[in-house]
This record gives structure tokens, C-alpha cells and sequence, in this order.
């Protein structure tokens, strides 16, 4: 048992990672936070929720309960960067996506760093490693959904809006290409704007999991948070949701299905 996340086994060889959408933040560090840091902003909001379909496809589920600014469990424990040459959302961030700072004085030194490596995400990963070598042991195979969320115009991280669903393959490296291309002619039939390999590659689960030569097969999916509330709010909107849970239950069938031929 532990506090840093939360597990639900499946039949299934398909795990589906959620990474971003925890809440929690240690007192300790709370009290260090600014006022936009301890609102959280930049929380993949109800990402868990919507996927609460998932169990009915047989999958297992891993959700994390701590926010990104404690630890971001999609960047490596080394801090590397994903995408080079621009804006910078590092393994224990110290801005928020529009800049603002997320500690009212100084941030997180190496020392505390590596004790939030030791204690967030250790364990989440020794989860995803240990699930994916199970599924792999009894299936021949196994499958990685990372489920992303964001809002869908943030000036700093990139221009304009987003497509409604950025499937991300780290360029057809952490995924084969006809199970990709599988997923994605899901994605063009439905009604929602898509791109893969955009703006949105994958970041570290995707990119170190995934690999089809070990018969293990990652995607990320980064949806436009627009898509399934109330980007305003934050409010859930359950009409818009039901309408997505309809593609993104296709779009898991489609992986599990592929993956199977």
C-alpha cells in the first residue's frame, strides 16, 4: 500500500498511466507555495475521471495523487529535457506553464529534489516497470496509455490552439507503426481535431516504456482540456465527457485489437 498513487488491476494486457491529474501537496511544501502555485493550474483536471471507463475494457489503472509541482512523473528522475529549445517544465517545476512562480522565495535545491525522487516517483515507475513486465510475461506483450490533459491555449508552451487529441508516438519509436496508425484512423473518423507527433511527442513515460522490439507499445494522449469541461471553471462537463468517452473507449479497443493481430 501507499499514498502516491492509486492502482486498480485489470484483465487486460493495458495499462493506463495518469500521471498529472493528483492534487496533494505535503504541508511542508505548501506552505513554501505562492498563491498561483497552490492553486495548481496547470493539474491535467478530471483526466482520471473521464478514463473511469476504462475498468469495463479490462484495463488497469494508475493514477498518481500527488500534484506535478511536487513531482512531475513525466520528466526523468535526472531532470533531462524533452523538448529542446523551448519553454522548460522541469522534473520539480518552480514557474507555472504561464510563467508565474510557484514558490514565493527561492525553489527546490538538489538535496530536496532527490528526496522527492526517492519518495514520489520511485514508486510510481517501479509500478509501471513491474505492471508492464507482468502483463508482458503473460500476454507476450504489453500496452501503455499515458493520459494527458492541458488546456487547450497556453501562449508559453506553444502557439495557437490545440487539436482537440495530440496522440504522441516519440516518432513512431514507442509504438509500432500499425498499431499507431490503427489508433489513429480512429482519431480521423471521429469528431474531434487531431495531430500526432505534434506539438506532443510523448514525454518520459512514454519515450522510456515504450518499445516495440520488447513487445512493449506506448502512447501518450495530450486532450484539450476544452473537449471534456469548463476550461474556465475547471468544472467537469459531463455531457461533453460521455461524447469523448465514446472516441476514447474506440481509440483503446482499437490499440488492444491491433496489438492482438
Amino acid at each position: 500500500m501507499t499514498d502516491v498513487y492509486r492502482f486498480r488491476a485489470g484483465n487486460e494486457p493495458l495499462l493506463i498511466s495518469v500521471p498529472h491529474d493528483g492534487r496533494d501537496v505535503p504541508e511542508d511544501i505548501r506552505v513554501r507555495m505562492s498563491e498561483a502555485g497552490r492553486a495548481l493550474p496547470d493539474t491535467d483536471w478530471h483526466v482520471a475521471q473521464l478514463y473511469d471507463f476504462a475498468a469495463d475494457l479490462g484495463a488497469t489503472m494508475l493514477i498518481a495523487n500527488y500534484s506535478r509541482y511536487v513531482i512531475d512523473l513525466n520528466r526523468s528522475a535526472d531532470d533531462e529535457v524533452l523538448y529542446p529549445g523551448q519553454a522548460v517544465t522541469g522534473l520539480c517545476p518552480e514557474q507555472t506553464f504561464d510563467g508565474a512562480n510557484i514558490y514565493q522565495t527561492g525553489g527546490v535545491d538538489d538535496e530536496e529534489k532527490s528526496a522527492r525522487v526517492e519518495t514520489y516517483w520511485t514508486p510510481y515507475h517501479a509500478c509501471i516497470r513491474q505492471t508492464l513486465d507482468a502483463m508482458r510475461d503473460q500476454y507476450g506483450y504489453a500496452l501503455l496509455w499515458d493520459a494527458h490533459s492541458i488546456p487547450s491555449c497556453v501562449p508559453r508552451l506553444f502557439d495557437g490552439e490545440l487539436p482537440a487529441l495530440n496522440l504522441g508516438s516519440y516518432d513512431t519509436r514507442s509504438c509500432s507503426q500499425s498499431i499507431e496508425s490503427a489508433v489513429v484512423r480512429v482519431a480521423d473518423k471521429s469528431p474531434y481535431s487531431n495531430v500526432v507527433n505534434g506539438r506532443f511527442k510523448g514525454g518520459y513515460i512514454t519515450r522510456h516504456y515504450g518499445d516495440p522490439g520488447e513487445h512493449i507499445h506506448a502512447l501518450q494522449l495530450e486532450i484539450a482540456q476544452q473537449s471534456y469541461m469548463d476550461e474556465q471553471q475547471r468544472n467537469f462537463d459531463e455531457a461533453k465527457a460521455g461524447q469523448l468517452r465514446v472516441t476514447l473507449s474506440t481509440m483503446l479497443k482499437t490499440f488492444l485489437a491491433a496489438a492482438k493481430k
